[in-house]
């Protein structure tokens, strides 16, 4: 097949859709190097050469290696909330949504699979040994990831309360202990590489849906 040649902007710059795909591939192989070596262990010429662009390429879009590592954090975070989103959405306008119980199993099923993926604990091992000389990184999971997974889970609560499946007079708080009771016990685990049966996760993740059922459930 005759290779196409490559599309330029004015003065032979990137068109925006090769400057979105440079960028993409940036962040997958800045992903990937964080995940393999650590913070300390990437470097911004590591990623400049295992992306195939130069160093003030790297500069031009990212001040340094903290803010490169911050838009990686926030990628993940995008992935781990898309589920959340797309409840909402579906319990907001569809015609026959899906009622709580197969509702909180499917979303917990979704956030112990991401608790369980090995860069996920690497990325809490990164923000803890960095959380004393780069807060801000720490606060950025905490406010982008834990609390906009919090809002996400009391936006599904106040829809389930006003359609009158379950009582909820402080959704948030409510939500907060769920993802508290559903990921604590993994979370704890993969921080400290310490592997945990699929078994017994699989029998706990159902009792906590339950026992989180049980407590707001209308009576």
């Amino acid at each position: 097949m005759t290779k196409l040649p490559v599309r330029r902007g004015a003065g032979g710059r990137p068109t925006r859709e090769e400057a979105v795909r440079r960028d993409a591939r940036l962040l997958d192989v800045a992903t990937t190097l964080f995940m393999e070596r650590g913070f300390d262990g990437t470097s911004i010429d590591a990623v400049a050469e295992a992306a195939g662009v130069s160093k003030p390429t790297v500069y031009a879009r990212y001040r340094d290696k903290r803010d490169l590592f911050a838009a990686v954090l926030r990628g993940r975070i995008r992935d781990w909330l898309a589920p959340l989103s797309v409840a909402a959405e579906a319990q907001a306008t569809d015609s026959d949504p899906k009622n709580i119980e197969t509702t909180l199993h499917e979303l917990s099923r979704h956030m112990l699979d991401h608790a369980s993926m090995p860069e996920c604990a690497t990325l809490q091992r990164i923000l803890a040994a960095q959380a004393i000389q780069f807060p801000e990184l720490a606060k950025l999971a905490h406010e982008d990831g834990w609390l906009r997974g919090v809002r996400g889970v009391a936006i599904l609560l106040r829809l389930f309360a006003a359609r009158g499946e379950i009582k909820a007079d402080d959704p948030e708080l409510a939500a907060d202990l769920f993802l508290n009771l559903l990921l604590g016990h993994s979370a704890r685990l993969a921080l400290h590489g310490i592997a945990d049966d699929p078994e017994f996760l699989e029998r706990r993740r159902r009792a906590v849906v339950e026992l989180f059922l049980n407590s707001v459930r209308a009576r």
